[in-house]
């Protein structure tokens, strides 16, 4: 399983127009991409900040939204910084590459893989 989380500053001003922009792209995720196991996007009570997870059984899924959605990313970096990308679970270099061409695209932040240690799953996909 992989856990994607991006963290990002909203710029000033620009949360009337990126919360209708990204209600879109998680209508494009759903309609577009059926392997997805979860996508969803929050933001801080004051407005201030925007958090993003998706899940995705594997990594190969992950690839594909990045190639799928990936162009739908840099109209939206009008809105935002986007400060960090953290992955929880191994998705390869060929995709860490393509993640932190994201951050360069939208932000400064980084890009920070999380290797799995232990843990238990209930419902989820292998």
């Amino acid at each position: 399983m992989i856990v994607y989380i991006d963290r990002s500053t909203v710029r000033d001003g620009k949360l009337a127009e990126l919360e209708p922009a990204m209600a879109d792209l998680v209508a494009f995720v759903d309609a577009n991409e059926p392997d997805i196991l979860s996508y969803n996007v929050y933001f801080s009570d004051d407005g201030t900040r925007m958090t993003v997870v998706h899940t995705h059984a594997n990594a190969a899924s992950l690839a594909y939204h990045m190639e799928v959605a990936g162009p739908e990313f840099p109209p939206i970096g009008e809105f935002i910084e986007l400060e960090a990308i953290d992955v929880y679970g191994r998705p390869g270099e060929e995709l860490v590459r393509k993640l932190e061409e994201k951050v360069s695209t939208l932000g400064h932040g980084r890009v920070v893989i999380h290797d799995h240690h232990a843990g238990t799953n209930r419902g989820a996909v292998d």
